[in-house]
């Protein structure tokens, strides 16, 4: 059978090992195909473009960024003045009583936020509403006066397992600054009187999606998963609106966002929601928090500390009775560590898992950019693949903030991405977008390759001995996520039966400056043989 359409005079790189180049490319039933041309094939002349595979995101938080579209964003990298502007302006079109719901402020700024005189400042730009400001690792708050009020938090308020409410050393009053689990209680406060409606999230999904499609990404993990998140995906996919093939990562444990159900409830439902495109196939735990709030686990103590090097949420029993729960549920999972204890715990589980005789269960370390050199070569003896974010392995805020309470040597040493490619680990690529500005996989391309900022906002290189190589940051991007979270079956690379997901570029990467590639556009996106995103 002839192809229904034929991409012609291009410079396509399949990143399929077997054919990696080729001048053209058919499409048939939404599938790559070898088939000739036949007298009623479409025949597109790409005037020598380059094409690649659509980019496969291992992390993403889509539906958080999708949200958007109903809360403040702040400018990156915003001071404390600029913030008390935008809730201002943004809480003058607002009912007397309703939530300022936005974010994210910069990691650095924390020091700052922690005084009774700066929350009162909040409340003033507030008009007296309930504030609640998300921070750039998503990890940690800062509320306002009425926010804490409708939380119950005041100065007698316990910290709760696995958080803490700072306090003004001086009136030993909430600041305001919640971190990790100290954020639920405003959250569920906050869903109280303000909670999006099941069109909201299918819209917000929408909207993620139209902009992960302008970046030239056509499948995604989602690292948090809700049963919001999955009936809106759901959703879209039954209306024939979900151009992507999606992963989604459901709630073990939850320390930050505050869902609800999560754990074994959560798990029971997710199969109701499975569709042609969506595939709800991994658990989402969370090991450990973040370095700047003191929450990732270490080897290690933290700077200033003797003895404190962090603690994981739960004891290496816990963490292998939920993978048991995982495996027995026909799942696989993601597992964040920030902190190289973090890391090992989870290597040693997967361990266990492995001596059991379970080789495919799928076992993602997320972050991981602290590993112990003794447990480098073990990613790839016991199959467990590497989710990296483009935010921790080139100079930017959350290194330098990771860099004020780790000692100097150990902070500038993250993401050894070289080291775990050269000893055989899957390396997989993702954005954890919102956290990082945009999903746009050539910053995240450009970084690996130069361990460098690719705007030069932040100066200097972190670990530049752990660079790679083109081809290798493009597969990290593709072939590997796809790998990584099961779906080589059907994309990740252009190779014959596969879905016909790819990506038309203003530039050949091979011909460009590693310096200039995070400036490579996407012209059109396809996904199944449709064009679903064209730069006018």
């Amino acid at each position: 059978m002839a192809p229904e359409l034929l991409l012609t005079n291009a410079t396509v790189y399949t990143v399929d090992e077997d054919r990696p180049w080729a001048t053209s490319l058919a499409v048939e039933n939404g599938r790559i195909t070898t088939a000739e041309a036949g007298p009623d094939t479409e025949v597109l002349d790409l005037g020598g473009a380059f094409v690649l595979p659509g980019f496969v995101d291992v992390h993403s938080h889509h539906a958080l960024a999708g949200r958007e579209l109903f809360e403040l964003r702040l400018k990156s990298g915003s001071n404390l003045d600029e913030i008390l502007a935008a809730v201002r302006e943004w809480s003058s079109r607002l009912a007397p009583d309703e939530w300022v719901v936005g974010g994210a402020w910069p990691s650095t700024l924390a020091p700052e936020l922690g005084h009774d005189s700066v929350r009162r400042a909040l409340d003033e730009a507030a008009g007296g509403r309930p504030v609640v400001l998300i921070e750039d690792s998503r990890h940690n708050r800062w509320a306002s006066s009425r926010a804490l009020e409708l939380a119950g938090i005041d100065a007698s308020a316990p910290d709760p397992t696995g958080g803490t409410i700072h306090r003004d050393l001086t009136s030993g009053a909430p600041t305001g600054l919640l971190i990790e689990t100290a954020g639920l209680a405003v959250e569920r406060a906050m869903r109280d009187t303000r909670t999006l409606t099941a069109e909201q999230h299918a819209e917000a999904s929408r909207r993620a999606i139209e902009i992960l499609h302008s970046y030239g990404i056509t499948a995604f993990q989602d690292a948090g998963a809700t049963l919001d998140i999955l009936a809106a995906l759901k959703t879209l996919d039954d209306a024939g609106e979900l151009a992507a093939w999606v992963v989604s990562s459901m709630l073990v444990n939850d320390p930050i966002f505050g869902a609800d159900p999560i754990g074994k409830p959560l798990l029971d439902a997710a199969a109701a929601y499975r569709s042609e495109h969506h595939r709800p196939d991994f658990v989402k735990i969370f090991l450990d928090g973040t370095p700047p709030a003191h929450t990732a686990a270490f080897l290690e103590p933290y700077l200033h500390h003797e003895c404190f090097c962090g603690d994981t949420t739960m004891p290496p029993e816990e963490l292998a009775d939920w993978l048991d729960v995982a495996v027995s549920a026909g799942l696989s999972a993601k597992i964040h560590c920030a902190g190289d204890a973090a890391v090992r715990a989870t290597l040693d589980a997967a361990g266990n898992l492995r001596a059991r005789g379970d080789y495919t269960t799928k076992i993602q370390v997320a972050h991981g950019q602290f590993i112990h050199p003794n447990d480098l070569e073990r990613f790839a003896t016991l199959n467990v693949s590497a989710d990296i974010s483009p935010f921790l392995w080139v100079p930017g805020v959350i290194p330098d903030a990771i860099a004020q309470v780790i000692p100097a040597e150990r902070a500038a040493r993250m993401q050894p991405n070289r080291t775990l490619l050269d000893t055989g680990a899957l390396v997989a690529g993702g954005s954890d977008w919102p956290v990082s500005e945009s999903p746009n996989a050539w910053e995240g391309i450009e970084g690996l390759i130069t361990r460098q900022d690719p705007y030069g906002k932040h100066p200097g290189s972190l670990w530049p001995e752990q660079a790679i190589t083109l081809a290798e940051a493009i597969q990290v991007f593709t072939l590997n996520s796809a790998r990584a979270c099961g779906l080589d079956d059907v994309t990740g690379s252009l190779t014959p039966g596969k879905s016909a997901d790819f990506v038309v570029l203003d530039q050949d990467p091979f011909k460009t400056p590693a310096d200039q590639l995070a400036r490579i556009t996407v012209r059109e996106t396809w996904f199944g043989g449709k064009r679903v995103f064209t730069r006018d």
